[in-house]
C-alpha cells in the first residue's frame, strides 16, 4: 500500500503499524468539535499539528455533526490543512457516515488519501458506485464488516462480509487490493453480556483470516471501542489498549485508530492487570469478566490499588443484609441469605425477618429525604436477587407466590390500563412499594378491565394500582372502576400517571366506586396512602375521609363550572390571534413530501438531551445543570448523571437501540377551523386537520387561540409533521435486565430511551428549520437555546395543551406513512409504541407560540364532532379533561 499527503507513506514489513490520530473528529473529540462548531478553524488546525507533531502517519478527520453544514465545514478544513505543508505532509484519512461529505472531501485531498468508509449496508449497488467513484479520485477505502443484515457480530459474519467484499472490488470494480482496508469490527468486551465474551477473540481470528485469504487487503480498526466497559477507569482502559495492540498486530493488523494519551506500554502493565485484561481478549474461563470488572474497582486513575472497608462483613448476618440493602452491595447477598436460611430455618422468615427489616430502613431513609430514588432501586434489585435465590426453598416457588395464610406481606397489583404503553412511573411506584414490605405483582401494559378484575382476585390482592400517561387512559380507568363496582369488588384502588389528577379521580372515578380510590401524586406518597388504606386500624376512618373530601372537591367543582366566564364559540373565532398577513409570504419549504430517516444516529441525539426531565424521572427536582451543585441532592444527582453517561455510552458503542424518523412537509389550505392537506401532485384533499380554540373569557387584546391562526387565511400555506423513536432494540435488553431483577438498570434504560426520542424531535426541528423547509437557515443555537424554545416556529403534539385530542394522531400517521417508515404503531387509544417516540406537527410562522387550550364549551364540541364526523359522545369522551361542562354519559367499553 502506498499513501501520501505531501509525502509519501509506504507500507513495509518494517513500519509494523501505522497510527491514525483521532482527535481532528468531531465526534471523538469535545474539544475539537467546540472550535470547529464556533468557526475557530485556526485553533482547529492546532489540533491537527498537534496530532502530527505527537506521531500521527495519518490524520483522520470527521465533521460529522448535527449543528455542522458538514461539506462546507469538510471543504474548509482540507483547503486550510492544504496550506501547512508540516499537517499536509501526512495523508488524510476522510471520515463519514455521509457520502456527500466524503466527495467533497475527495475534491480537496492532495496526494492520496483514504476514505472512511463504505459497506454493503445499503446493497450491493450502492456499494460498486461509492467504490467506483473513489477509484476515480484514486483513493484506499476503508470498509466496515457490515452488510445489510447489519454489523458482523461473530468471527464467521466477518469472515463472510470482508469476502464478499473484497470480491466485488477486486473483480467487479477492479479496485486495487493494496488500497483495500477492512474493518472486521473492534466490539466491546467485559460488558457481562455472553454474546460479548469472545469479541476480541473473533476480531483478532478474523484479521488473521483476511491477511491469509484476502492477498494485499490491509486491516485496520478503532482501539477505544475494545474498552467501553471501563470508561472513566482510564488505568485499565490504557492496559487493554495497549494489550489489544499487541495481540491485533501480531494477527496481522495493520493501521487503527489510537490516542496516544490512552496508551500504555505493554510490559509496563501490571502485570495482575495484564493477566485478567488477557483472560478477557482470549476467553480464557468462565469468571474472566467478573475478575476483571472486581479488580477495575480496587484501581484508582493512579494505578494504585484502594482498599475498600470490609468491616461490615463481621456483623451479624441481619446487620450485613442491612447494609448490602442500604448500600446496593450485591456481591455478598447470596452468601449472606444462605446464612440467613440456614439460621432462621424458614425461607419465608428470612424474606419477612431480615430481608423486610433492612427494605423497611431503606422505606425509611427514603421517606425521611436521606435516600434518593436511584438508591433506593438499587436497594431493591439486592432485595430480588436474595427473593430469587430463596424460591427454591419456598412451600410453594414462583415469582413471590407466597401462601396468603403463612406469610403476612400485603400484596399490590399493578397495571397500566388498556391502550396505553407507558410503565415507567408504575415500575418506579413498584420498587418504593417493594422497599416498604409489599409484594408487588405488576401485569404490565395494555391490560384490560377484565384482566385487572381476574388477577386482583386470583391473588388475593389488597390493593389495585392503575396507571396511564396518555388522555384517552383517563376513561379507560373510569371503566375499570365501574366494573370493579359492578362485579362486587371493595379492593382500594389507587391511581396515577402523568394525566391523571386529584379532581379527575374525585369527579370522575370516585362516584362510579364504592370502595376507597384515592389519588397518588408520586411514588413517596404512595407508601403512606397504601398503608391507611388497608391496615385495620386505619382503613375504616381512611374509607370515610377521602369520600367526604372528594364528594367536597366534586361540590367545589360543580360550583366552578357554574361561574366560569365562557365566552360562546362564535365570540372565540372572532378573537383570533392578529397576524399582519398582508405583509407576511408563506415560505415555501426547499423539500415538500417526506423524508425518511432510516437510521439517527445516537451519538449526536444525545448532544441534544435535556437533562432536566431525567432527573425529574428519578424524582430529583431541579433544573440541569444547576442541580448537580444542589446541596441536598447534588451529590447524587452527580452519581446518576455519571451512571446515565456509563449506559449511554454502551447503547451507543453496543447498537442496545435504534432510532428511526419521518418528517413530511406539505402545502396546506386553511377552511375555517381546520387545515386541508393538498395533494402535491393536483392539489386535492385527501387529509383534514381538525384544531381547537380557546373559549375561556379573555381580557382586551388577548386572544383566543387556535393553531390554525398560525396559517394564512386566503394562500396556501404550508405545515409539517414528523414522528421519531428510539425504541427499537429496547425489549431484549429490558428482558434481559427483568430476568437478573435489575430495576435500576431497567428503569434508567426507559428513562434515557426517552431522553433520545424526546433529543430527537429536537433534532429534527432543527434539521426541519435549517435544512428541510430552511426558513431558518442561519440559525446558530446552543442546546441550552433550543430547551427554552429561542427559535423559529413551534412543533406542538397531539395530546398535548395545545391541541389535546389523540385522535388528530391517527391522521397525522396516515399522512406521513408512519408505520411503514418507522415502524411506530398506535393503541386502540391513540398511544405510541415503542413508547420512546414522539410525534407532532411543525408550524413556522415567526409569531407562533405554544399555548393551553383550557375548558372549552359544549357548542365548540358539537361543531367539532361535526367537523370529524364523529358522535357528540365520542367528542366528548375524547375530550373530557377539558370540558368546561359535565355531559350525561353512560360509561361503556372502549
Amino acid at each position: 500500500m502506498k499513501l501520501s499527503g505531501l509525502e509519501p507513506l509506504v507500507f513495509t514489513p518494517e513500519i509494523n503499524f501505522v497510527n491514525v490520530g483521532e482527535r481532528t473528529n468531531v465526534t471523538g473529540s469535545k474539544k475539537f468539535a467546540r472550535l470547529i462548531l464556533n468557526g475557530q478553524y485556526d485553533e482547529a488546525l492546532e489540533v491537527a499539528l498537534d496530532q502530527v507533531r505527537g506521531g500521527a502517519q495519518i490524520l483522520d478527520v470527521c465533521m460529522d455533526e448535527g449543528m455542522l453544514d458538514g461539506v462546507a465545514a469538510m471543504t474548509k478544513f482540507l483547503n486550510l490543512i492544504a496550506s501547512e505543508p508540516e499537517i499536509s505532509r501526512i495523508p488524510i484519512m476522510i471520515d463519514s457516515s455521509r457520502w456527500e461529505i466524503i466527495l467533497a472531501g475527495l475534491k480537496c485531498v492532495q496526494g492520496k488519501g483514504i476514505v472512511n468508509s463504505i459497506s454493503l449496508k445499503n446493497g450491493e449497488d450502492e456499494f460498486i458506485f461509492q467504490a467506483k467513484t473513489i477509484k476515480k479520485f484514486g483513493a484506499a477505502v476503508v470498509v466496515m464488516a457490515f452488510d445489510e443484515n447489519g454489523q458482523a457480530d461473530t468471527y464467521q459474519r466477518r469472515v463472510d462480509i470482508c469476502k464478499r467484499s473484497y470480491d466485488i472490488l477486486v473483480n467487479q470494480v477492479k479496485f486495487n487490493p493494496q488500497d483495500i482496508i477492512f474493518d472486521p469490527n473492534i466490539f466491546p468486551v467485559a460488558t457481562g453480556m455472553e454474546e460479548h465474551r469472545k469479541n476480541a477473540l473473533d476480531f483478532f481470528h478474523a484479521t488473521q483470516w483476511i491477511k491469509q485469504n484476502l492477498p494485499g487487503a490491509k486491516v485496520s480498526g478503532g482501539v477505544s471501542n475494545v474498552s467501553f466497559s471501563f470508561r472513566g477507569n482510564n488505568t485499565v482502559r490504557e492496559a487493554m489498549h495497549a494489550a489489544f495492540l499487541y495481540h491485533a498486530i501480531k494477527h496481522g493488523m495493520d493501521l487503527g485508530i489510537v490516542n496516544p494519551t490512552m496508551l500504555e506500554i505493554y510490559d509496563d502493565i501490571p502485570k495482575d492487570l495484564l493477566e485478567k485484561v488477557e483472560d478477557v481478549f482470549f476467553d480464557r474461563n468462565e469468571n474472566a469478566t467478573e475478575a476483571l470488572l472486581d479488580f477495575a474497582e480496587t484501581v484508582k486513575q493512579t494505578g494504585k490499588k484502594e482498599v475498600a472497608s470490609e468491616a461490615w462483613r463481621e456483623d451479624p448476618v441481619e446487620k450485613r443484609i442491612e447494609h448490602a440493602l442500604v448500600k446496593g452491595i450485591i456481591d455478598y447477598i447470596i452468601e449472606d441469605t444462605e446464612a440467613a436460611r440456614i439460621s432462621y430455618k424458614s425461607p419465608l422468615k428470612v424474606i419477612e425477618g431480615p430481608l423486610m427489616d433492612g427494605m423497611n430502613v431503606v422505606g425509611d431513609l427514603f421517606g425521611e429525604g436521606k435516600m434518593f430514588l436511584p438508591q433506593v432501586v438499587k436497594s431493591a434489585r439486592v432485595m430480588k436477587k436474595a427473593v430469587a435465590y430463596l424460591e427454591p426453598f419456598m412451600p410453594k416457588a414462583g415469582d413471590l407466590d407466597f401462601n396468603a395464610e403463612q406469610s403476612s406481606i400485603k400484596k399490590i397489583l399493578l397495571a397500566t390500563v388498556k391502550g396505553d404503553v407507558h410503565d415507567i412511573g408504575k415500575n418506579i411506584v413498584g420498587v418504593v412499594l417493594a422497599c416498604n414490605s409489599y409484594q408487588i405483582i405488576d401485569l404490565g401494559v395494555m391490560v384490560d378491565a377484565q384482566t385487572i378484575i381476574d388477577e386482583a382476585v386470583k391473588n388475593k390482592v389488597d390493593i389495585i394500582g392503575l396507571s396511564g400517561l396518555i388522555t384517552p387512559s383517563l376513561d379507560e380507568m373510569v371503566y375499570v372502576a365501574s366494573e370493579m363496582e359492578r362485579q362486587g369488588l371493595k379492593i382500594p384502588l389507587l391511581i396515577g400517571g402523568a394525566t391523571t389528577s386529584r379532581i379527575h379521580t374525585a369527579v370522575k372515578i370516585d362516584p362510579v366506586y364504592s370502595g376507597t380510590v384515592i389519588h397518588v401524586t408520586d411514588a413517596s406518597k404512595s407508601v403512606p396512602i397504601a398503608g391507611e388504606s388497608i391496615s385495620e386500624e386505619t382503613k375504616a376512618a381512611y374509607h370515610k375521609r377521602i369520600k367526604e373530601t372528594y364528594l367536597q372537591l366534586r361540590v367545589e367543582h360543580e360550583a366552578k363550572q357554574q361561574v366560569k366566564l365562557m365566552a360562546t364559540f362564535e365570540e372565540a373565532k372572532s378573537n383570533p390571534v392578529y397576524i399582519d398577513w398582508e405583509n407576511y409570504k408563506p415560505i415555501q419549504p426547499e423539500k415538500l413530501g417526506l423524508t425518511s430517516i432510516e437510521e439517527l444516529d445516537l451519538s449526536i441525539l444525545r448532544k441534544y438531551i435535556d437533562w432536566t426531565p431525567f432527573f425529574s424521572t428519578w424524582m430529583l427536582s431541579g433544573k440541569y445543570p444547576k442541580i448537580m451543585e444542589d446541596p441536598v441532592v447534588g451529590q447524587e444527582a452527580k452519581r446518576l448523571y455519571a451512571e446515565a453517561n456509563q449506559m449511554l455510552d454502551k447503547i451507543i458503542a453496543e447498537n442496545w437501540l435504534q432510532a428511526k424518523a419521518i418528517v413530511g412537509l406539505f402545502p396546506v389550505q386553511r377552511n375555517g377551523e381546520d387545515v386541508e392537506v393538498l395533494d402535491l401532485e393536483n392539489n386535492s384533499t385527501e387529509f383534514s386537520f381538525h384544531f381547537l380554540r380557546q373559549q375561556g373569557k379573555k381580557g382586551k387584546g388577548v386572544p383566543n387561540r387556535s393553531l390554525v391562526d398560525y396559517l394564512h387565511p386566503n394562500q396556501i400555506d404550508y405545515m409539517g409533521g414528523f414522528a421519531v423513536t428510539a425504541g427499537w432494540g429496547i425489549e431484549e435488553k429490558l428482558k434481559e435486565f427483568q430476568e437478573t431483577f435489575d430495576d435500576y438498570q431497567d428503569i434508567m434504560l426507559k428513562a434515557l430511551a426517552d431522553r433520545l426520542a424526546e433529543a430527537g424531535a429536537e433534532y429534527l426541528h432543527e434539521l426541519v428549520r435549517k435544512e428541510i423547509w430552511a426558513y431558518s437557515k442561519e440559525e446558530n443555537l446552543e442546546n441550552d437555546d433550543l430547551i427554552r424554545e429561542a427559535y423559529t416556529g413551534i412543533r406542538p403534539a397531539p395530546g398535548y395543551p395545545a391541541c389535546p385530542e389523540h385522535s388528530e394522531k391517527k391522521t397525522l400517521f396516515e399522512l406521513l406513512q408512519v408505520e411503514s417508515h418507522t415502524g411506530i404503531t398506535l393503541t386502540d387509544s391513540f398511544a405510541m409504541y415503542p413508547t420512546s417516540s414522539v410525534s407532532g406537527f411543525y408550524f413556522a410562522h415567526p409569531e407562533s407560540k405554544y399555548f393551553g387550550l383550557g375548558k372549552i364549551g359544549e357548542d365548540q364540541v358539537k361543531d367539532y364532532a361535526r367537523r370529524k364526523g364523529v358522535s357528540m359522545a365520542q367528542a366528548e369522551r375524547w375530550l373530557s379533561p377539558n370540558l368546561a361542562y359535565n355531559p350525561t354519559l353512560e360509561v361503556q367499553e372502549n
